[in-house]
């Protein structure tokens, strides 16, 4: 159990890190033609990269990048112990890269009995630290049967064991550790509810936490905000665009950078065509392909509505142009946002226009400014009122008749 930081912290880093230092990503992995496989996969390790081939290789519909992505994952499965994955691999490819690629029992057999052993090993090391009492390493003994778990692919108990070294933690440390391990479990068997409950327990230690698990930490919660379908939350827009340090992220992937400049400066036609380019491969992205409809929707729906903003009347023909779409279909779309109170206009289908309701500021300032006379006026006579009925002693001679 020695090197257990160690250890521990290249396991947890699979899912973080995505792939190691940005000298790796020498160039961009997504645009608009077929997606480098290669290249991509390249950028992860260990079962999230397996996990990311076979979601590719299930979805892209092109059979030569199937193969590809079935082959890596064959590959990257044989470097590993997850007699599971192999398991699920191989009829996937089904005899279709040769014989290099089928089904390996002695491979299996091994790898099975070595883990048969391993865990033999574990629990008779566990049942010694429990009679003796000592809680360092009956902490270590649950981190190391949660990580042998974890390397062959029984992630729920993984979860179990992990989440067990809670009650033997003595330091902020362990708890960060703890937290950390339970986040990457929780990530790959898709549970996000318990993702963000361990985000939230490890940033209840801030002494122990220095500035990569921070980020580990807050890239954990983003996933799941967007998993939840919180997407400002997610992406924090103020904390990402305006961020120098990511904006060096950016770089590495022009098209990105192009349609966020574009957005933002309303080439909305330019930005849409990379939003285009993006889109299969995007679809391709294991977490983010549920919602990506969702997001090229809100995207488009917020560019309309800054079209919009700054004018009294929008020719229709010409927004149709700028939006690469036609007048009808455009129409359609701001019907939707102006019912849905979006965007406040009305459409002159015979014209083709769209009339801004914009509030005539100047009119209610004015408004204003005479509301607030009248009401001085009025005050200004309820006050003379009552002091001449005081002068006059009216209110006492009143009271006396009663």
């Amino acid at each position: 159990m020695e090197g257990e930081d160690e250890a521990s912290a290249q396991m947890i880093d699979e899912i973080y890190a995505n792939g190691g230092d940005s000298s790796q990503r020498h160039r961009p992995i997504i645009n608009g033609e077929q997606l480098d496989i290669e290249a991509y996969a390249a950028l992860y390790s260990g079962r999230t990269k397996i996990a990311r081939l076979l979601f590719i290789a299930n979805r892209c519909g092109v059979v030569s990048m199937e193969l590809e992505a079935l082959r890596m994952a064959y590959d990257e499965v044989k470097k590993g112990e997850n007699t599971l994955l192999f398991r699920d691999v191989v009829p996937k490819i089904n005899g279709r890269l040769g014989s290099n690629y089928g089904p390996d029992s002695a491979w299996t057999e091994a790898v099975d009995r070595r883990a048969e052993q391993r865990k033999e090993k574990l629990e008779s090391e566990l049942n010694a630290y429990r009679t003796n009492l000592i809680k360092e390493s009956i902490r270590m003994g649950y981190n190391d049967f949660g990580d042998f778990y974890y390397a062959h692919g029984a992630l729920g108990d993984a979860f179990k064991n992990y989440v067990r070294t809670r009650d033997y933690c003595t330091t902020s440390k362990h708890i960060i550790h703890m937290c950390l391990h339970a986040i990457l479990v929780s990530i790959e068997m898709g549970q996000f509810t318990h993702v963000s409950s361990y985000v939230g327990k490890a940033e209840q230690n801030p002494d122990a936490l220095d500035a990569i698990t921070v980020a580990k930490l807050r890239a954990a919660a983003g996933l799941a905000l967007l998993e939840a379908k919180k997407y400002k939350q997610a992406a924090r827009k103020n904390k990402v665009i305006d961020n120098i340090n990511f904006r060096n992220f950016l770089e590495l992937v022009p098209e990105v950078r192009e349609l966020i400049n574009d957005f933002y400066s309303s080439h909305y036609a330019s930005c849409l065509d990379y939003l285009g380019n993006l889109k299969a491969n995007l679809l391709l992205d294991i977490h983010l392909h549920d919602h990506v409809e969702m997001l090229y929707d809100d995207i488009r729906h917020k560019a309309l509505i800054q079209y919009t903003h700054p004018f009294v009347s929008v020719d229709l023909g010409m927004m149709a142009n700028a939006f690469k779409t036609s007048v009808s279909g455009l129409e359609k779309e701001l019907e939707a946002l102006i019912t849905d109170n979006q965007i406040q206009a009305r459409i002159d289908s015979h014209n083709k226009i769209l009339y801004a309701r914009h509030a005539d500021q100047r009119n209610a300032t004015f408004q204003r400014v005479l509301q607030t006379g009248s009401e001085f006026d009025r005050d200004v006579r309820a006050m003379l009122l009552r002091a001449n009925l005081l002068k006059h002693d009216y209110v006492l001679k009143s009271a006396r008749k009663h």
